[in-house]
């Protein structure tokens, strides 16, 4: 299996569980690993035949502006189903940073694995 990956996605986004947090938009920066077959893509040398990175990062950016969460896991769960769903990945890998949660860490959130049910 062969992997498109996205790294470093920032998206501003209301998540989380505290008054203050429910006020104003947070930073959350994802790394998306999508599993598919590249094969048909490599030898056509046609967009329409792999995932589209560009257009995977705008569906998450809309997830972030049109939504929010109380949980970073709801977030993660939601953003890997549209990727299995709507770019049919046979399996995305997700981890879900929240830098500005902690003031004494540097990133806390979460990684998940989904694998498409066929």
């Amino acid at each position: 299996m062969d992997i498109v990956f996205i790294k470093q996605l920032k998206l501003d986004t209301i998540i989380g569980i505290h008054d203050w947090e429910r006020e104003n938009t947070q930073r959350i920066i994802l790394d998306i690993e999508m599993g598919c077959s590249i094969t048909s893509a490599a030898h056509s040398d046609n967009i329409s035949d792999c995932i589209d990175y560009f257009t995977v990062c705008e569906r998450m950016k809309q997830l972030a502006e049109e939504h929010s969460y109380q949980l970073v896991e709801s977030f993660a769960e939601q953003a890997s189903q549209i990727i299995l769903c709507e770019f049919m990945a046979q399996w995305v890998k997700i981890t879900l940073d929240k830098p500005n949660a902690i003031s004494e860490a540097s990133g806390v959130g979460v990684i998940i694995e989904r694998t498409r049910q066929i």
